[in-house]
């Protein structure tokens, strides 16, 4: 059976694409788009919660999204590094479900893995379109591919974006997607140490981005994304 998938998203943790990219993700769903979600690391440092909860969570969210299938690919969390096996990782993952666009964290923000994420799934797209870069998959050596589109999302610090997409119509579902997500965001009865995300003032300064990136297509809520290739259209009509 085919694992190939339309858009394919790449993060360092459980929650970066609910956070980041979830409405993106319901938007395309929608459209009848596959998606999948790869989270590179269990989130085992996170200050709140367990990795075990986190797959909880995850799976929850997953459903909420509709995306067709979501797995931890074995990154250690807060040491991931550009290093020839994680990339072999990484292309390994690409070349097994063989997205047209890859979406994945920010060029820069407050994780440090988050910038590190994104140049290691960035570089692993170019190599795994190159055929003499060799990887298996069920021991089975795979095909060369490479995405078309790679972008990045826009987290906790903000980076002027490339493209927004509109996501007003699915907000609701995105926050019932974060909501999933119970152990890592502010709960008054938690007794666990407060982390920057589970802060009480977190999801509105959520809404708030959301709704800055939407007044930049003058509608209600978006979702903003940068990238290193200029993005291409073929029909100037479909711009927002």
């Amino acid at each position: 059976m085919s694992e190939a998938t339309d858009l394919l998203c790449i993060a360092a943790h459980p929650d970066d694409v609910e956070i980041s990219m979830a409405g993106t993700v319901i938007s395309h769903v929608e459209q009848g788009f596959t998606v999948g979600i790869v989270d590179l690391t269990a989130g085992e440092l996170g200050t709140r919660g367990s990795p075990e909860l986190r797959r909880q969570e995850a799976e929850a969210a997953r459903m909420v999204l509709g995306a067709g299938f979501r797995y931890q690919a074995g990154l250690p969390d807060g040491f991931i590094q550009e290093d020839e096996a994680s990339l072999l990782k990484v292309v390994a993952v690409i070349r097994r479900h063989k997205p047209r666009v890859v979406l994945t964290n920010a060029v820069r923000d407050r994780h440090p893995d988050h910038g590190r994420a994104a140049a290691l799934v960035a570089r692993a797209c170019f190599l795994s379109g190159l055929r003499k870069v060799v990887t298996t998959h069920h021991g089975a050596e795979q095909e060369a591919w490479r995405p078309v589109t790679v972008l990045h999302a826009v987290q906790d610090r903000w980076v002027d974006p490339d493209l927004v997409v509109d996501i007003t119509p699915h907000w609701g579902r995105k926050m019932e997607a974060l909501r999933c997500f119970r152990s890592q965001f502010h709960d008054p009865a938690s007794k666990e140490p407060e982390s920057p995300i589970a802060r009480a003032d977190y999801l509105p300064l959520l809404e708030g981005r959301a709704r800055e990136m939407g007044r930049l297509l003058m509608v209600t809520y978006g979702e903003g994304f940068t990238t290193a290739r200029s993005p291409g259209i073929r029909d100037l009509t479909t711009l927002l």
